[in-house]
């Protein structure tokens, strides 16, 4: 099992604070992991800020932002061996034009 926390740093605010932008990405990252898929739930705060959470067979993938800092504070936690959770922070990375990214990976076990 691996769980990744990683932060997009100087991200373009306009993308920080679209909601559809973030869920489409949330879809997108769990497909590049080669993760399958469950839901996706997404909130908008006022004045800014979203959040999405993408569930996922092998656990979860959770992105909330901060369009006034210019960052996005993320992580993917996966099971099984089939699942790439670096390709989903990479995917994520481009996607949010990312001009640093900081990232912690842990093994979890049992």
């Amino acid at each position: 099992m691996k769980h990744l926390l990683f932060d997009l740093i100087d991200c373009p605010p306009d993308l920080l604070d679209d909601e559809d932008f973030v869920r489409l990405s949330a879809w997108n990252a769990a497909k590049e992991s080669k993760s399958e898929l469950i839901n996706i739930s997404c909130h908008k705060f006022k004045p800014q800020g979203v959040t999405a959470l993408a569930m996922l067979a092998e656990s979860h993938l959770s992105i909330h932002t901060w369009p006034e800092k210019g960052v996005a504070k993320c992580d993917i936690f996966t099971c099984g061996d089939k699942c790439d959770p670096h390709k989903a922070v990479e995917y994520l990375g481009k996607a949010f034009k990312a001009n640093k990214i900081e990232t912690d990976a842990f093994d979890r076990l049992l």
